[in-house]
């Protein structure tokens, strides 16, 4: 478990690395330098910036360089973001087919701008308290207190019955909520007397593979732990989603020799981009107590995949509508491939 923690932390480290700053050189040991040669790459300087590898001829050594650096990459980046999430919203075929002709320092790149939205999309859940610990703990206790609760209800609404026949008040209505109280108690009292809800407490019981009876250990023993791993695993594992959705294009276009893995992949990871963002979006939305306005996001995905099939791929309507209908498909086919590698990963 250890060994697959540190791949998962060098893969996302490198890649954010990688995305933030593409062509980084190492400084000088002096403060400020005024070289004939680069320091990154050894080349011939003949001007502010190599014109091999793109770093800076004169490189600082100090606090100030450092947050100088720190604020113009920051600047940089806002002032590509707001060129960037517009198009993405509206036009992200347009903005696909611009980034893969070439023009890559108008747009934040695809990795940047995923990794960035994972960033952002798991904090603003643990910040909104939407990844809270899961709190399973034993099962049959929980369905004793449901019982419990449940039979303190019916004993309320039973007194509420007798003052409104004392009242001389009709008690159709309160007759058939005590009906179905007793109906939800009595199908309670089942489960908790059939032992429906055995394998979590006795694995051997009911005889539960091998290979799954760890994961039921750990989730009976410390579902709260297992919970925080799970999402840890979701996290640090995120770019995990980019390779297992391209294949999934390429059987969109099987006999295209047009559009290549490249393309599919800078649509995937824009398109993924867009994803985390409306998750965003329904997360601060139930925070602020708007569930039903988070509900609706449900069905822009759909709509945002056919913009963008059709525009990234100059498809035809109802080429478009058609693929998208598989993609919408093979989208839940992957996040499900990610959710059972990311619990398996949690669960070891």
């Amino acid at each position: 478990m250890d060994g697959m923690e540190a791949v998962g932390e060098a893969v996302t480290g490198g890649l954010l690395a990688r995305a933030v700053e593409p062509q980084a050189g190492e400084a000088s040991a002096d403060g400020h330098t005024h070289e004939t040669n680069c320091l990154n790459c050894g080349a011939r300087l003949s001007g502010a910036y190599c014109s091999v590898c793109g770093q800076k001829a004169h490189v600082h050594r100090s606090v100030r360089a450092f947050f100088q650096d720190f604020l113009a990459g920051l600047f940089n980046f806002e002032g590509k973001i707001w060129r960037t999430l517009p198009m993405l919203a509206w036009c992200p075929g347009l903005m696909t087919r611009r980034y893969i002709a070439g023009e890559r320092a108008r747009f934040i790149s695809p990795v940047a701008l995923y990794l960035f939205t994972v960033f952002l999309m798991f904090a603003t859940l643990n910040f909104t308290g939407a990844l809270g610990t899961t709190n399973i703990g034993n099962p049959k206790e929980h369905l004793k207190t449901a019982i419990s609760e449940d039979q303190q209800q019916l004993a309320r609404i039973e007194t509420r019955r007798k003052e409104a026949a004392a009242q001389g008040k009709s008690t159709v209505a309160i007759d058939n909520r005590i009906a179905k109280k007793k109906a939800d108690i009595a199908e309670e009292q089942k489960l908790l007397a059939n032992g429906a809800l055995a394998i979590a407490d006795d694995s051997d019981a009911n005889g539960a593979p091998d290979w799954l009876r760890p994961f039921i250990k750990n989730v009976k023993e410390n579902p709260d732990m297992v919970s925080m791993k799970i999402q840890d695993a979701a996290s640090k594992y995120s770019w995990m989603l980019i390779p297992l959705s391209v294949p999934f294009m390429w059987l969109l276009f099987p006999f295209s020799r047009r559009y290549n893995t490249y393309d599919h992949t800078v649509f995937v990871t824009y398109s993924l981009s867009f994803m985390m963002i409306l998750v965003i979006v329904a997360g601060l939305l139930v925070a602020v107590g708007m569930s039903g306005w988070a509900g609706l996001l449900f069905f822009v995905p759909p709509f945002h995949m056919y913009r963008h099939l059709k525009q990234s791929y100059q498809l035809g309507r109802f080429s478009a509508i058609l693929r998208t209908t598989a993609l919408v498909t093979f989208a839940f086919i992957a996040a499900g491939l990610f959710a059972a590698a990311t619990v398996a990963i949690g669960a070891m």
